[in-house]
């Protein structure tokens, strides 16, 4: 399909589905999110929405009815059961055969689920300027294991990693150049938070810590003159992490103006700050989701994660050292398990590279 057929078929898809879908729809249409994966996620909730009255869940009578209350109060047993009707779907009887879905087609739905929850709970805002509701079972709910090798995983990320100069670039697009596609409204709102979502993308670039390690650092976590910053790592253990110098002007940036730009106070030590209705509020993941994904899309028209910013450090500090452990100790995980992944994305990197001295000796 085109992008009017698309876009076609998600009004009528959005008009089968509750408001709140509705008001999803709108904010991402603005993000944006392509027609084509706004038309996924659409089919992924109206999916859903139809096995919570098909198991009982809801008292539904029909999807447009679900309500928000029964979404804020759904149990992780319920979304289990769910994820376990996706893996088993085709092979129930033989009488109604839909054919077995993929582990990573019941990932894309999780993740789809994901992101509305993410929405209703953090992104969004009712006529008091709070989210919807606060509880995100989805948060709750492990992806399937995914069976693939580290060398089709890297195959498959390669090209949403800032290798080469391309993390620097990057920077500097967010910092200079991303101005030029905005209107006046949003023009305001860029330059207010401009230094911040610099030193974000640069404190990721430059350090590989995860997004809800960035979240959660206070003021005093960083040191700019030790060049490192201070995280509570997964499992609860404090980590000190080296800081790359060459990001660190990006951080000082902001620094600098976080007293005088947001007008913290005692009771808003956090290092990253969004402007709330009456006072500045820690920043949050989706905030930050959201940002790396509209830098990232306007920069290079791949839409990213913060942990491809994660995977872009792993792997570039390998092609450096060539040291599973280090990039490990960096990474804040307890053993190389996981690190096999950068020696591959690296591999297919070295493998361009040979190919195009060759074809350079062909000219």
């Amino acid at each position: 399909m085109d992008q009017s057929a698309y876009v076609a078929h998600n009004e009528k898809l959005v008009a089968q589905l509750p408001d709140y879908v509705a008001d999803y729809y709108l904010a991402k249409s603005a993000v944006p999110l392509s027609p084509a994966t706004l038309y996924q996620y659409l089919n992924e909730f109206k999916r859903f929405f139809e096995w919570l009255i098909d198991a009982n869940v809801s008292p539904a009578h029909s999807v447009k009815q679900i309500k928000l209350e029964e979404l804020e109060h759904l149990k992780k047993q319920d979304v289990e059961v769910y994820k376990a009707y996706l893996l088993n779907r085709g092979k129930q009887t033989a009488q109604h055969p839909q054919g077995a879905l993929s582990h990573r087609t019941v990932n894309r739905s999780l993740n789809a689920l994901s992101a509305l929850f993410r929405f209703l709970t953090a992104e969004s805002e009712n006529s008091e300027g709070e989210p919807y509701f606060y509880r995100n079972v989805m948060k709750k709910i492990s992806l399937v294991q995914d069976s693939e090798t580290y060398a089709t995983r890297a195959s498959h990320i390669k090209d949403q990693l800032m290798l080469g100069d391309q993390d620097k670039a990057y920077l500097n697009f967010i910092q200079d150049d991303y101005s030029q596609h905005l209107d006046a409204k949003r023009l305001r709102y860029y330059k207010r938070d401009r230094e911040r979502d610099v030193a974000i993308n640069a404190l990721m670039l430059g350090t590989g810590i995860r997004v809800s390690e960035l979240t959660n650092m206070d003021v005093s976590h960083l040191s700019l003159k030790a060049a490192n910053v201070t995280v509570r790592r997964k499992g609860g253990k404090w980590d000190s992490v080296p800081i790359a110098k060459w990001v660190l002007p990006y951080i000082a940036n902001y620094v600098q103006i976080r007293q005088s730009r947001y007008h913290p106070t005692a009771s808003t030590p956090a290092l990253f700050l969004t402007m709330g209705t009456n006072e500045p509020r820690r920043i949050t993941s989706a905030t930050v989701e959201l940002l790396v994904a509209k830098y990232s899309t306007a920069f290079n028209h791949v839409r990213i994660t913060p942990h491809k910013l994660r995977h872009t450090l792993a792997s570039k500090l390998y092609l450096e050292t060539k040291n599973e452990h280090l990039v490990a100790t960096q990474l804040g995980q307890s053993s190389t398990a996981a690190t096999g992944l950068y020696t591959h994305v690296i591999d297919t990197q070295q493998r361009d590279a040979l190919n195009q001295l060759h074809a350079d000796q062909d000219d």
